[in-house]
Parts: C-alpha cells; sequence; structure tokens
C-alpha cells in the first residue's frame, strides 16, 4: 500500500493512474512524487453532498410525482408535448432515485458492491442523457410548431411520440455502455482507503473519449439545439401585436433556457477545465499544486449538485406555470382537502404552457 503513495505518469503505469471525475469527484495525481491528500475535498463531500441530495429527492419526488399524476388523470388526451414531458418526469424520477447510493458513498464509502456500482452508475448516466435529450426534443417540437406552423407527431397517433421517446431511452443506453463495462467497487489510497463506485479506464485516451462525448452530446450539441430553437420562437413572437399572453409566452421561454443553462453550465465549464488540466497533466508530466486539485474538487461537487437540482426545476418550469395544470392538481388535491392559495383562473380548452405560445393546434394537459 505504501508503494502506492507515489506515482509516475508513463505509458506503463497509465493504467493504474486515471482521472476521474464522475458524480462529483475528481482524482488528479500530483504529477511525479507524492499524492495531494484529498481530505479536505472528503470532509466537503461528506457534509455538502447528503445534505442538498436529501433536499432534491425530497422535492424532485413531489413535484415530478405530482407531474404524473396530472399526465395519468389526462392520459387519454395527451398531446405530444405532454407525452415529452412524462418521459422527461419519468427519467428525471429514476435519476433522483440514484442519489441516496451517492448519498451514502460521499459518507461511508460504496457498500452495495461492483454489481450495484455499475447498475447504479449506468442508470444514473441514462437518465441524465434522457433528461437533456427530452429538453432538446421539446424545444425542436415547439421550434416546428410555432415558427414553422408544423407538427411531426400527429395527435391521433400518440404511439408514434412514444416510439420516439423510445428512441432516445435506447440511444441513452448505449451512451451508458462504458459505465457498464468500466465502473467498478475499489478501495483509493489516495482517499484514506475509502471503497468508491468508480470507472477504471485502461488507458488515458479512453478517458478523454468518454469525457468528449460527455462535454458534446451531454451538453454543448443540446445547448446549441435549445438556444437555436429559442432564439427564433422569440423572435416570431416578437412580431406583431405584444398582447399579455404572448408577453407571458416570451416569459416563460426565457425562464425555460435560462434555468437550464444556470444549471448545467458551471458544472460542465468546471469539467472541461478538469479536463484540459488532465490532459495536459498526462500529456505534459506537469504538475498541479494540492491547493488548485483540492478547489476543482469542491468545484466540481458544488456545481454538480446545481446541475442534479435541475431535475427539481423541471416541473415548476414545464408544469407548475401552466393555469391548467393548477386546475387539474387543485382537482386532485380537492378530495385530500387541500385547497390552492389565490382566485383559479378559469382556462380555455385551448390554453397551457405551450399554447400560450401562440400554439394553439392541440390541446395540452398543461
Amino acid at each position: 500500500m505504501n508503494e502506492a503513495q507515489k506515482i509516475t505518469l508513463n505509458n506503463e503505469e497509465l493504467f493504474d493512474d486515471y482521472n476521474y471525475s464522475y458524480n462529483n469527484y475528481s482524482y488528479n495525481s500530483n504529477g511525479e512524487g507524492a499524492v495531494c491528500s484529498q481530505e479536505s475535498s472528503m470532509y466537503f463531500d461528506s457534509i455538502f453532498i447528503p445534505v442538498l441530495y436529501s433536499l432534491a429527492l425530497v422535492v424532485g419526488l413531489v413535484g415530478n410525482g405530482l407531474v404524473l399524476a396530472v399526465l395519468w388523470k389526462k392520459r387519454k388526451s395527451l398531446n405530444v408535448t405532454d407525452i415529452f414531458i412524462l418521459h422527461l418526469s419519468l427519467a428525471d424520477l429514476l435519476l433522483l432515485l440514484t442519489l441516496p447510493f451517492w448519498a451514502v458513498e460521499a459518507v461511508q464509502g460504496w457498500i452495495f458492491g461492483t454489481v450495484l456500482c455499475k447498475l447504479t452508475g449506468a442508470l444514473f448516466k441514462i437518465n441524465f442523457y434522457c433528461g437533456i435529450f427530452m429538453l432538446s426534443c421539446i424545444s425542436l417540437d415547439r421550434y416546428l410548431s410555432i415558427v414553422h406552423a408544423m407538427q411531426m407527431y400527429s395527435r391521433k397517433k400518440p404511439v408514434a411520440t412514444h416510439c420516439c421517446c423510445l428512441m432516445v431511452w435506447f440511444f441513452c443506453l448505449l451512451l451508458s455502455i462504458p459505465d457498464w463495462i468500466f465502473l467498478v467497487a475499489t478501495e483509493d489510497s489516495r482517499r484514506q482507503d475509502k471503497t468508491e463506485c468508480v470507472p477504471f479506464f485502461p488507458s488515458d485516451s479512453w478517458h478523454l473519449a468518454t469525457r468528449l462525448l460527455y462535454h458534446i452530446l451531454g451538453f454543448i450539441l443540446p445547448a446549441l439545439m435549445i438556444l437555436f430553437c429559442y432564439y427564433h420562437i422569440l423572435q416570431r413572437l416578437q412580431h406583431g401585436s405584444q398582447c399579455k399572453q404572448k408577453k407571458r409566452a416570451i416569459r416563460v421561454i426565457v425562464t425555460l433556457v435560462l434555468a437550464f443553462f444556470i444549471s448545467w453550465t458551471p458544472y460542465n465549464i468546471t469539467l472541461i477545465v478538469d479536463t484540459i488540466q488532465t490532459n495536459k497533466t498526462i500529456s505534459l508530466n506537469t504538475q498541479i499544486s494540492c491547493e488548485s486539485a483540492t478547489a476543482l474538487d469542491v468545484a466540481l461537487t458544488a456545481t454538480a449538485t446545481l446541475g442534479y437540482l435541475h431535475c427539481c426545476v423541471n416541473p415548476v418550469l414545464y408544469a407548475f406555470v401552466g393555469v391548467k395544470f393548477r386546475q387539474h392538481l387543485l382537482d386532485i388535491l380537492k378530495p385530500l382537502g387541500f385547497t390552492l392559495m389565490g382566485p383559479v383562473v378559469p382556462v380555455s380548452r385551448k390554453s397551457s404552457l405551450w399554447t400560450e405560445s401562440v400554439d394553439t393546434s392541440h390541446t395540452s394537459a398543461f
């Protein structure tokens, strides 16, 4: 075990020394020489992660659960957007259910074994990708409907929309293959022999490839699509009279875009910095200070948690701002003795979160 305290970055030992950043953890060697102590970042993780993940789990389960309840009540009249929201909520729920495992790992280490490590890690990755891809699908559907006045799917044939969503799920499953292969439960001498669920790559090229795959498919392309779609939607809405309904639609769209980027941009920027630093360390055998490594660890933990909280924000953005959703929610809660504060605004058959964006071609549960 003492020999493991020294790491030399040469071709023969690259298999034993890897940089890992997944689910809020980053393992950075200090070039050639003694490995930096990660006691500070471990202490931060053991407090920050359980508290924030518990909050995210409770709020996310309640919010997405209410969304699913409303969708189930209106299951016979769901439109395209409703179906995408249904799958988005399912992805968010499944992702949230993996958070307790990572919270336990932050405190006690990974105590669930390698099989559950692979299963939980892959499930996390599948639903992480699926959530972002569903947001992109909703953006594209709204863009085509509002800007080009065309529908990708027929409301009379919801099976086609479900099949599209299943294709997204399958693609996300393919993207999780590296997790099924490389994730293992192993002790790390750099973290006080703590057992953790981490990927063990055969070479640095594998690690770099998986990172680039995440950067491109997990953020850059979806972000560009969302920006493109909502930019043109706003341009379309700004033409003509600025009625109250249109202004409300603009505010909703701006909120959607801002929430996505506020949630995920800090984490992705931090992860890109870590990827660049890792590649430089391996390629040039440069040294990074222990303070920098610890700061990067803490930054990854904090920004990743902010990103996961987006699972809690989604129900608010995609449902709770809809007048019809509040009415449907009130109908569900009335038998339980709950009432919503404030007056209930009468809604027309065509009003929804999305039909407020001047899309009146179909109705929605929201």
